[in-house]
């Protein structure tokens, strides 16, 4: 389901710590290359702002947020590109990764 179904904090300051932020190789790879900017999408995860998910999957990142659970997202940067950006439950580190590598 679309995020637009869904209430999008207008928030400026992000809801948690990300801590490290950590790419994989094919994010990576796309930002060398100057075909991928992660950071919007990153900073919509940081807002909470989970991207294209499902209802149930909104709804649980909105409980797991004060229950310091792991946080998902899911956004569609170009037609051909889509990235998950996960936080993990300690807030140690955001990962930015491709479907392909899930």
């Amino acid at each position: 389901m679309s995020s637009s179904s869904h209430r999008i904090p207008q928030r400026h300051n992000p809801l948690f710590p990300i801590g490290a932020l950590v790419y994989s190789e094919g994010v990576y790879r796309l930002v060398r290359e100057g075909r991928l900017d992660p950071l919007p999408s990153v900073q919509r995860h940081m807002r909470g702002d989970w991207g294209d998910v499902s209802d149930e999957a909104w709804h649980a990142n909105n409980a797991a947020l004060p229950a310091g659970e792991r946080l998902g997202s899911f956004y569609v940067v170009t037609r051909e590109l889509n990235l998950h950006v996960f936080t993990l439950a300690d807030r140690s580190a955001t990962h930015v990764v491709l479907p392909s590598e899930n």
